[in-house]
C-alpha cells in the first residue's frame, strides 16, 4: 500500500472508524469519546408500522438490488464469473443425463437377464461406464464450483469491505457524529461481505435447478402432464413460508443495531488495556458484563420466538410436500404393476420424481434466498447511495495573501441542536501573530477550529483566509495551509514514524520529515531512546507495541502538527494538557521560535502559557466576552484577569 493510501486511511476522524471495523467488523467511537446514538440506548422496540417501514415495497420490488449485485460480483471477478456460469450449466445438464442412462442401463440389464445375450451385457456394462463418467464430470462440476464459491467469496469480501471504508473516508465529520449513520453503517458491514456473493450464487443455483427441472419435466410429460403440475406444487408450501420468515427476520436485524453496538462497545471496554486499569479499580466489570448479558438475552428471546415460529411452520409445510412426493411414488408403482411402464421407466421416475422434487424446492427456495439477500443488500446500497456533500470550492489562492484569517458575523450551531454554538464571532487573526483562544469548557473554543479547518461550514456569517471565503477554497489546498493538533488527537496503532508522518500525507515515509519534525515538537530524545527509534510500534493492539504516556503522546501530535511544512496556520489545542511545568515551559519557547511568520491558535486553561500569546481572545456562551494582550485584560479586570489570579493564587 502506498503512502497516499495508509494516510487516507489513518487520518482524521475516519480513523475511528476504519481500524475498527478492520479489526472487530462493527463501528466503534474512539476511546474517551461517546457511543454515537448512546441517547437511544434505552428507547423501546418500534412499532409495527416502523418496522414494517424497513421493508422495500412490494416482494418483487425487493429483487431491484439483484443487477447491482451481478454487476458487482462481474467487475470484481470476470474469469471467475465465466467459469462458475458454465460449470452451473454443466451441473444442471448432467442429472437430467443421468437419469436417461440409468434407464437404459436397468432395460438393458432386464433383457440381458433373459436373452442372456453377449450384446446385452455389452450394451448394459457401457451404460454402466457411462453413467459413471457422467457422474464423474458431475462431481467434477461441483467441485469445480465450490472453487469459484471460495476464491470469489475471498475476492468480493475484500472489494465490499473496501467500498464501504472508501463511502466512510467521504463523509463529512457532521455525518460521522450522526447516530443514525453509525446505525446505516453497522447494518451494511454486518452482513456485507457475504450477502452479495449468497445473491449470486442463489442466482447460479436457480438457473442449475431450473436446467434440471426442466429436463425432468421432459421426461415426466412423456409420463403424463398431471405428474408436472404434482411436482412443482409439492415445493411451494415450504418456499412460502421461508419467504414469510425471511421479512421477520429481515425486521428484527435491521431495528436492533443499536443493541449490536452497544454489545461491541461492551467488549472493547470489558477487553482493551485502555479501558482495563478504570474497570478493574472501579470494579465496572460484573455491571458491564450484566449489561451486556441483558442486551445478549432480551435479542436471543426474540430470535428464540422467531425460530420456533420459522421452523415449526416448515416443518408443517415440509410434510405436505412429502405427502405429495410418496403418492406420486405410489402412482408410479401402481402405473408399473399395470405395465404402463418398464422396470427401468419406474426406476428412472422414481429418480426423477425425487430429485424433481428437490429441484423444484431447491429453486424455490433459491427464490426465497434471493428476496433475503436483497433485503439485506437494501442495507448495504442504502449506506453506499446515502448522500455524500461534496465540498464545493476550487481556489487555491485568495485575492489578499498576508490578509490573514477573518471570522465575519459567524454563527454556528450543531445539527440535531437548538442552543447555538457560537453567536456573531467577528475576529481577525494577522500573519505572524499568536492568538489565544480562552474559555470554559464548552464556550466555544474547539468548535471556531472545526470552522477554521473547515469540518464544519458556519450557518451564518462567512470565514475567510486572505480576503476568500472558506467555501469557495479547494479543500486539499486549504488543509494543506494548516497544521493542527487537537485535544483528543488519535494515537495510531502504528510505528511512531507514521505516526509523525501522518500529518503530512505527502510525506508520509519520508525518515529525515520524521526526524525534523519530532525535534521541532521536541520528541526526538525519548524516540530515540525506544528500542527501534522510529520504526518503534506504538499501542499493544500488535505484537511488541510499545505504550507512551500521556505526554510523551503529544509530542508525538505536535511533531505530527509540524511534520506539515507548508502550514502558515498552527492550531493547537491544548497541546500541553499532559506535560509538565518544564516540559510545558520548553515546548512553548520553541512554539514560538517556529511560528515566527505564520500565524497561530493556541487553546489552553494555563494561564502561564496563554499570556505569552499576541492577543487572548475569551469565550463565554459561543460570544466573545474580552479581546485584548494579558496585560491590557488584567487592567480591564474582568473575567480574564479574575481567572488569572485563581490560577495564580494555586502557585502561591
Amino acid at each position: 500500500m502506498d503512502a497516499a493510501k495508509i494516510a487516507r486511511q489513518f487520518s482524521g476522524r475516519a480513523a475511528t472508524i476504519a481500524l475498527p471495523l478492520l479489526a472487530q467488523g462493527v463501528p466503534l467511537p474512539p476511546h474517551g469519546s461517546h457511543i454515537p446514538g448512546s441517547r437511544r440506548a434505552n428507547r423501546t422496540d418500534p412499532p409495527a408500522q416502523e418496522r414494517k417501514g424497513l421493508l422495500p415495497d412490494g416482494f418483487f420490488a425487493t429483487f431491484a438490488f439483484s443487477p447491482r449485485a451481478l454487476r458487482l460480483v462481474w467487475t470484481t471477478a470476470p474469469g471467475l464469473t465465466i467459469a462458475l456460469s458454465l460449470l452451473t450449466l454443466a451441473a444442471g445438464l448432467l442429472p437430467a443425463g443421468i437419469a436417461y442412462i440409468g434407464k437404459w442401463m436397468i432395460d438393458a440389464v432386464v433383457a440381458a437377464s433373459r436373452d442372456h445375450g453377449t450384446a446385452e451385457t455389452t450394451k448394459a456394462l457401457g451404460y454402466v461406464a457411462l453413467e459413471g463418467l457422467a457422474v464423474a464430470l458431475l462431481l467434477a462440476s461441483q467441485r469445480g464450483i465450490a472453487i469459484c464459491q471460495a476464491l470469489l467469496r475471498a475476492r468480493l469480501g475484500n472489494r465490499i469491505n473496501v467500498m464501504i471504508l472508501e463511502k466512510a473516508l467521504e463523509m463529512s465529520l457532521p455525518q460521522f457524529e450522526d447516530s443514525e449513520f453509525y446505525d446505516r453503517l453497522t447494518r451494511a458491514r454486518r452482513e456485507a461481505s457475504v450477502r452479495p456473493l449468497g445473491l449470486v450464487m442463489r442466482v447460479f443455483g436457480l438457473v442449475q435447478q431450473s436446467i434440471s427441472l426442466a429436463g425432468f419435466c421432459l421426461i415426466l410429460l412423456g409420463f403424463s402432464p398431471w405428474a408436472v403440475v404434482l411436482l412443482v406444487l409439492a415445493g411451494v408450501p415450504a418456499f412460502v413460508a421461508e419467504a414469510k420468515f425471511s421479512g421477520e427476520a429481515f425486521r428484527l436485524f435491521s431495528w436492533r443495531s443499536p443493541e449490536f453496538r452497544q454489545q461491541a462497545y461492551l467488549e472493547v471496554v470489558l477487553a482493551r488495556e485502555d479501558f482495563a486499569k478504570e474497570v478493574k479499580l472501579f470494579d465496572l466489570g460484573p455491571l458491564l458484563l450484566g449489561r451486556y448479558r441483558a442486551i445478549f438475552d432480551k435479542l436471543f428471546d426474540e430470535d428464540r420466538l422467531l425460530t420456533w415460529r420459522r421452523n415449526l411452520w416448515g416443518l408443517g409445510l415440509g410434510l405436505v410436500g412429502a405427502v405429495a412426493l410418496y403418492g406420486a411414488f405410489a402412482w408410479t408403482v401402481t402405473s408399473t404393476i399395470a405395465g404402463a411402464l418398464t422396470l427401468g421407466g419406474m426406476s428412472m421416475l422414481l429418480m426423477v420424481f425425487k430429485q424433481g422434487q428437490s429441484a423444484v424446492s431447491a429453486s424455490l427456495q433459491a427464490v426465497g434466498g434471493m428476496y433475503e439477500d436483497n433485503l439485506y443488500l437494501s442495507l448495504l446500497y442504502e449506506f453506499l447511495d446515502h448522500r455524500t456533500p461534496r465540498p464545493s470550492g476550487t481556489a487555491t489562492q485568495g485575492p489578499l495573501p498576508g490578509d490573514g484569517v477573518r471570522f465575519e458575523g459567524v454563527s454556528f450551531t450543531y445539527p440535531d441542536t437548538d442552543l447555538p454554538a457560537l453567536v456573531d464571532i467577528d475576529l481577525q487573526l494577522r500573519q505572524g501573530e499568536t492568538l489565544a483562544l480562552v474559555g470554559a469548557n464548552g464556550s466555544g473554543k474547539t468548535t471556531l477550529i472545526k470552522l477554521l479547518t473547515r469540518l464544519y461550514e458556519p450557518t451564518g456569517g462567512r470565514v475567510l483566509l486572505d480576503g476568500l471565503d472558506l467555501r469557495e477554497w479547494d479543500v486539499d489546498a486549504l488543509r494543506r495551509r494548516i497544521g493542527v493538533i487537537f485535544q483528543d488527537f488519535a494515537r495510531y496503532q502504528l510505528p511512531v514514524g507514521e505516526n509523525i508522518g501522518a500529518g503530512d500525507v505527502q510525506r508520509f515515509d519520508d525518515e529525515a520529515g520524521w526526524r525534523e519534525a519530532a525535534d521541532k515538537g521536541m520528541a526526538a530524545d525519548f524516540v530515540q531512546a525506544l528500542p527501534n527509534g522510529y520504526r518503534t510500534q506504538l499501542g499493544k493492539w500488535f505484537r511488541d507495541g510499545r505504550e507512551l504516556s500521556g505526554g510523551q503522546w503529544q509530542r508525538v501530535a505536535l511533531a505530527r502538527a509540524f511534520m506539515r511544512q507548508s502550514a502558515e496556520i498552527l492550531v493547537l489545542d491544548e497541546p500541553t494538557s499532559a506535560m509538565d511545568a518544564e516540559a510545558e515551559s520548553q515546548i512553548f519557547d520553541r512554539l514560538h521560535e517556529l511560528s515566527e511568520g505564520r500565524m497561530a491558535v493556541l487553546i489552553s486553561h494555563r494561564f502561564s502559557t496563554v499570556r505569552r500569546a499576541d492577543r487572548i481572545v475569551v469565550l463565554e456562551g459561543g460570544r466573545i466576552l474580552e479581546r485584548g494582550s494579558h496585560a491590557e485584560l488584567l487592567a480591564e479586570n474582568g473575567v480574564y484577569a479574575r481567572l488569572f489570579q485563581i490560577q495564580a493564587r494555586g502557585y502561591r
